[in-house]
């Protein structure tokens, strides 16, 4: 199968799109960490996405003109940089768009002369925990302060 595949800055236009593939990237999310109630992501405005576009690195991956992976990037004021949002529609998952979304992500901190990138994520979702240890990250630290264990996973570059 040829199909045409690319990650490119996000854009005003894409909110609603980025929304999209939030929403339903994180209700899958949610179901695997076996959260009930509702979280952040999920009650993300348009004006937020907009907001973040303007202050944050937003990237968006595209497959055959179809918006279907999104991440945001963070640069701190200790040169480290946080990750957010950071979501594949789930018809799109475990063909790599991901994994690309990262890597790029990695080639953008470092080119940055960033040492350190972190994130986190809900310590129940195994498939998504292995996934960044894959990556080259670790548990730095758990917590419950959004009412479930929570970890904070880093990566350092060398």
């Amino acid at each position: 199968m040829d199909y045409s595949f690319i990650i490119r800055k996000a854009q005003l236009e894409d909110v609603e799109e980025i929304q999209r593939i939030i929403k339903e990237a994180f209700k899958k999310y949610m179901k695997e960490a076996q959260l009930t109630g509702t979280m952040e992501a999920l009650e993300e405005s348009l004006e937020d996405i907009k907001k973040d576009i303007e202050t944050k690195e937003v990237f968006i991956a595209i497959i055959n003109n179809i918006p279907v992976g999104t991440i945001r990037v963070e640069t701190l004021p200790d040169n480290t940089a946080y990750i957010s949002r950071f979501g594949v529609h789930p018809d799109y998952h475990n063909i790599g768009v991901g994994k690309t979304m990262m890597d790029l992500v990695g080639k953008l901190l470092v080119s940055k002369g960033i040492r350190k990138v972190s994130l986190h994520t809900a310590s129940k979702y195994s498939e998504l925990m292995r996934f960044y240890y894959g990556r080259g990250f670790y548990v730095e630290s758990t917590s419950k302060e959004k009412g479930y264990i929570r970890s904070l996973l880093v990566k350092d570059y060398e």
